[in-house]
């Protein structure tokens, strides 16, 4: 599989899914395959350091991010930060994600956040070699009406991410 496409969401009426669901949207009507992981459909334990990672689920997970070369990573923002979803499969499946392509799309409730996917950015890229795309996709709470997206240039910013995702990924000849 070439891409992997992870919304880490666990609310039912994620907005960071919405998004995530656009950009597998995108892959498929440009023929780039791709794979779906959503982190709602999983029971995985917290990160222990120990047995956790023998869980079959987190196995799983693993192979999935494992067989990937880019990642398109649907985080919310809470708290000035990444969801703990996010984080704790990172600590489950670690270097699962050494040398990927990592893409970010951001829910987040207000402007203020918009930096605040960097701690993991560099986690990613100091811990386990990826290259992150620093074209990030950040949304807030006025670009969607319920459980829909409604600013016209949200759609457009994720197809550019994509688009660049596949150029680096091309030129990396991954």
């Amino acid at each position: 599989m070439t891409n992997l496409v992870i919304s880490s969401s666990l609310n039912p009426k994620s907005r960071s899914r919405l998004l995530a669901l656009i950009a597998l949207k995108i892959l498929k009507d440009i023929n780039d395959p791709a794979d779906w992981l959503d982190l709602a459909d999983y029971s995985i334990p917290f990160c222990d350091g120990d047995s956790s990672h023998k869980n079959p689920e987190v196995k799983n997970l693993r192979e999935k991010i494992k067989n990937s070369k880019a990642i398109i990573f649907a985080v919310p923002i809470y708290n000035y930060d990444v969801n703990s979803a996010a984080k704790n499969l990172i600590e489950l499946t670690g270097d699962a994600w050494t040398n990927k392509i990592i893409g970010f799309l951001c829910a987040a409730g207000g402007r203020g956040s918009y930096m605040s996917v960097m701690s993991l950015a560099n986690s990613l890229m100091l811990d386990f070699r990826c290259i992150i795309i620093p074209r990030f996709v950040y949304s807030t709470g006025e670009a969607f009406d319920g459980e829909k997206v409604v600013d016209p240039d949200l759609e457009e910013r994720i197809n550019d991410l994509v688009i660049e995702i596949n150029r680096i990924r091309l030129a990396l000849n991954k």
